[in-house]
């Protein structure tokens, strides 16, 4: 019996454990380096199969996103009563889920951006190079366009457009000044919780941050949806707007389409500023 005490003694010390678990994980010995910036413009990009497939990964999940978000709006519209369907809070968790479950499927091949103003936050904070920004910005709202198109296909063209097509538009009793500033301040929680949830610092001091990284930004967009659906349903998101108002292709869908373009460009740049002013200019401290 002694010598099994011994054994178990022998290959505690021996095989300590690797990493702690929790929210105190750390790990002591793991060093910040920063990252250095992406070139303005890459060439080489243009070889690589990764850069495609990573467009790639952006159209499918911007397709999902739109699929599933817009067919939910679908079904709350077109309901008599709201009481029957998942009402308001079932369409913001409709948006915050399908981020969080995208991001966490692309993460690894795209970055998991699927927002035109998360692409330009990041290029503005020298994260991403001109090329692959603009190419990850086109297949977005390709793949808007096309998940759009398919909820259409499924719901009929009249009655599509007799439910709002899931359009962005400004509520009545709100002006443009209003739903600009809405998309401004709501962009800027979402990317900020981008930049914050994806940080390089984090990352290196607390072990969990990486793998909890969607579910803030998925929680960001839920929230963001809770307050501003009754003023422009929610856009910040470039790709989502524009999808939705070709399909749906009526006046008053365009009358204030800029404002959900101006709206989460404005809300990404001052997020990425904050970023790199504010954030980045705290000294890493590793615990």
């Amino acid at each position: 019996m002694e010598g099994k005490e011994e054994d178990v003694r022998l290959g505690a010390n021996k095989f300590r454990e690797r990493q702690p678990i929790g929210t105190a994980a750390q790990v002591p010995d793991k060093d910040y380096q920063e990252p250095p910036p992406a070139p303005f413009f890459e060439p080489s990009e243009l070889s690589s199969w990764s850069f495609y497939r990573a467009g790639i990964a952006e159209f499918i999940a911007t397709f999902l996103f739109l699929y599933v978000t817009v067919l939910t709006v679908m079904g709350v519209s077109k309901s008599p009563t709201k009481c029957s369907t998942v009402g308001i809070q079932g369409i913001a968790w409709a948006f915050g889920g399908m981020i969080f479950a995208l991001v966490y499927c692309t993460a690894g091949i795209s970055g998991g951006h699927i927002n035109p103003a998360v692409t330009f936050g990041l290029f503005l904070a020298r994260k991403l190079s001109l090329t692959r920004t603009l190419y990850y910005m086109v297949m977005q709202c390709l793949g808007a366009i096309c998940g759009a198109g398919v909820v259409r296909g499924f719901e009929g063209g009249n009655q599509y457009k007799l439910n709002g097509g899931g359009a962005n538009v400004i509520a009545h009793g709100y002006t443009k000044g209003d739903g600009l500033g809405a998309e401004i301040i709501g962009t800027f929680v979402l990317v900020y919780t981008v930049f914050s949830a994806t940080d390089a610092k984090r990352s290196a001091r607390d072990s969990h941050v990486p793998i909890l990284a969607p579910l803030p930004i998925g929680f960001a967009v839920f929230l963001v949806h809770l307050a501003t659906i009754p003023i422009t349903g929610t856009g910040i998101n470039p790709a989502r707007s524009l999808g939705a108002a070709i399909i749906y292709n009526k006046e008053h869908a365009w009358n204030d389409h800029w404002v959900f373009w101006v709206g989460p460009f404005i809300g990404a740049a001052l997020a990425a500023l904050y970023h790199q002013v504010v954030i980045r200019a705290i000294p890493f401290k590793n615990k």
